[in-house]
């Protein structure tokens, strides 16, 4: 097997980026509600999606987009027989941290484009544990970030086996760190990528030293009565009970009709359009949506779903592992509880925000922050205030040489 690291950049040719927006203009879209005056109960507003339809077909550019994705250095290495496609930003600081940058669905590489800048740079203003200046500093540590394409996403190669779960690409973007040079690392992750994380912090705890999750699941005891319960805990709990009872029918289709949805969705971006942005637009602040730039986040992703053609596979994190219902009691078992300092961020917007009490029963909880602006996709979103939490987490808990 090589063990070659590979140069890479994004290069869609110009043929099929006209073939896209040929696609675009052919394409019959719905122009009305499934019923007059359907509200969002029915899902999707019909008037959102057409207006990120005109927005795509009249003003979107897939080359700047490509452009700036190309400003981060991206690589391609084998591990376990499968080509992992990866962003490799090191800091000028020679001391940075590595920090893994883990991601779900529908999420991408491209996830952490908005905090990779922030992460990178370097403050040499504070002196560090002797007093000595320009040298790297725990109240404001700099990091090489490492973000991964999960296999089976973007320009990853998918699992070439059934029953690939998050706990083999744990291993395997552990051997990527390792690879890389890096015996010991942080991770940051939400969604599907917090299962890698919570793996890392659990079995690799030896290199994983401390984990920042934005997305965590975790319950508070049965025993508790709504009146122990604070307001928080409340409007948590229900907030993540309605999104697994009316919210998760894309989770139903991707984890028992993989096909099915390969079949629908490969080569059609409007459907692609529907089924991606869908989760952009309800796991998200309503005032991020009306942003042009939360717009081209929402297409860059579509693109490099359609470009990649990996729609399909990306279904794989949902048919190999467990259903959402069963992911409080897998991040609760003994053998699944995060051994190294873990921060979380309960991002409101999230489909499921918890509380600490919840997230603490999970593993080594050491820093819990609210963040009520932000969702689902907090670093491309909000990516400030994470870049400012995981700081705060790493560098309290980091153990420099």
């Amino acid at each position: 097997m090589s063990s070659a690291v590979k140069p890479f950049r994004v290069d869609i040719p110009q043929v099929e980026v006209d073939r896209l927006y040929q696609k675009l203009r052919d394409t019959r879209h719905p122009t009305q509600d499934v019923v007059p005056e359907a509200g969002k109960d029915y899902g999707f507003e019909t008037q959102w999606a057409l207006n990120l339809y005109n927005y795509w077909l009249n003003h979107f550019s897939w080359p700047h987009a490509q452009d700036h994705i190309n400003t981060l250095s991206q690589y391609t290495t084998e591990i376990e027989g499968l080509d992992i496609h990866f962003i490799h930003q090191r800091s000028i600081d020679p001391d940075a941290i590595p920090i893994l940058l883990v991601h779900g669905w529908p999420g991408s590489f491209y996830e952490f484009s908005e905090i990779i800048p922030l992460l990178t740079s370097h403050s040499r203003s504070s002196a560090n544990s002797n007093g000595e200046e320009g040298t790297q500093s725990p109240a404001h540590p700099s990091f090489h970030c490492i973000a991964p394409s999960l296999p089976g996403f973007c320009f990853s190669s998918p699992p070439a086996r059934r029953g690939w779960t998050m706990k083999d690409t744990a291993r395997l973007f552990h051997a990527l760190m390792l690879r890389l040079g890096y015996t010991r690392y942080c991770v940051q992750a939400g969604d599907w990528g917090q299962f890698v994380a919570r793996e890392l912090g659990a079995q690799y705890s030896d290199s994983c030293k401390v984990v920042h999750l934005n997305y965590c699941p975790g319950a508070l005891p049965q025993s508790f009565s709504d009146t122990d319960l604070t307001d928080r805990e409340r409007a948590c709990q229900s907030k993540g009970q309605d999104w697994r009872t009316t919210h998760v029918g894309y989770a139903v289709l991707m984890r028992t009709r993989p096909h099915t949805v390969g079949w629908m969705l490969q080569d059609n971006p409007v459907g692609l359009l529907a089924f991606v942005g869908e989760k952009f637009e309800e796991a998200a602040n309503p005032v991020s949506q009306s942003a042009r730039k939360w717009k081209d986040h929402i297409l860059t992703t579509v693109c490099l779903y359609y470009f990649t053609k990996c729609i399909m596979t990306s279904c794989l994190p949902y048919y190999e592992n467990i259903r959402h219902d069963q992911f409080t009691e897998e991040a609760m078992k003994a053998e699944n509880l995060i051994k190294c300092p873990f921060g979380y961020t309960s991002c409101w917007y999230d489909t499921a925000p918890n509380s600490k009490r919840a997230v603490e029963r999970t593993g080594n909880l050491m820093f819990y922050r609210e963040r009520d602006e932000t969702g689902h996709f907090a670093c491309l979103e909000d990516p400030e205030g994470l870049a400012e939490d995981v700081r705060e987490v790493v560098g309290k808990h980091w153990v420099f040489p």
